[in-house]
């Protein structure tokens, strides 16, 4: 196995107006994603977030310190080029989404999943025009198919930089709802984060926290984050 790593060779980098967008460049030369298409993203304001991780990079460059390159990256090369199959995966979400599967007991649970993921479904049946409807268990009851419809052609409407914002964002909450207020800025994204923690959040309350779960947890947070952060910046004004 080659132990090969790549060194910073550019002394400037810079962004440039390009059809359709803009371009990260190194020493003036274009960036390219792994499979060799133009690094081209459709704000500056990605752009510019891109290049400040090339910028940084000391010495080895570390793919780990550069979350912007690789979100564009993965819109470029994966999204873009299967946006319909992505669409479909995150919005089949809403057919099973966690804010309307709700525990039968303890009371005090039941009552905590009401206060907080019924606004939210309110929001989305309101604002959305996306109402789902609540069942108790686990058992799969499907929603209505009109609302469905409604939620995948919002879905594929998406760009492919949103799309791979959104896709992190309802993956990580395990949530289609909150994919969407997240995006859409219904709520800080640290109240959002906690409410797709619900459950996990209760057991430790009841149990204790377990160090190896929060600092998956941690991670886990952190990438919701950097999602929204992405799908902001991928916002044409």
């Amino acid at each position: 196995m080659s132990d090969w790593k790549q060194k910073r060779f550019w002394t400037n980098v810079g962004v440039a107006e390009v059809d359709g967008g803009f371009a990260v460049q190194l020493d003036g030369r274009g960036v390219k994603t792994p499979a060799k298409a133009p690094l081209n993203v459709p704000t500056k304001a990605l752009a510019d977030a891109i290049a400040a991780e090339w910028e940084a990079q000391e010495g080895v460059v570390n793919p780990n310190l550069m979350p912007f390159t690789r979100s564009a990256n993965a819109s470029i090369d994966k999204v873009m080029i299967q946006h319909g199959e992505v669409a479909d995966m995150l919005a089949a979400y809403g057919d099973a989404d966690l804010l309307c599967y709700r525990a039968t007991d303890p009371i005090e649970l039941v009552e905590r999943q009401s206060e907080q993921w019924d606004p939210v479904l309110a929001w989305a049946a309101s604002e959305l025009d996306a109402p789902l409807m609540t069942r108790q268990g686990i058992m799969h009851i499907p929603q209505d198919g009109k609302t469905l419809r409604l939620l995948s052609d919002r879905t594929h409407a998406l760009t492919a930089y949103e799309l791979a914002a959104f896709h992190d964002l309802v993956s990580l909450s395990g949530s289609l709802i909150l994919g969407f207020a997240t995006a859409y800025g219904y709520a800080p994204v640290d109240e959002l984060w906690n409410k797709s923690r619900l459950d996990e959040l209760w057991q430790e309350e009841q149990w204790g926290p377990d160090e190896e779960a929060q600092a998956l947890s941690d991670v886990k947070k952190a990438a919701f984050w950097h999602a929204k952060r992405f799908f902001d910046a991928s916002q044409i004004a």
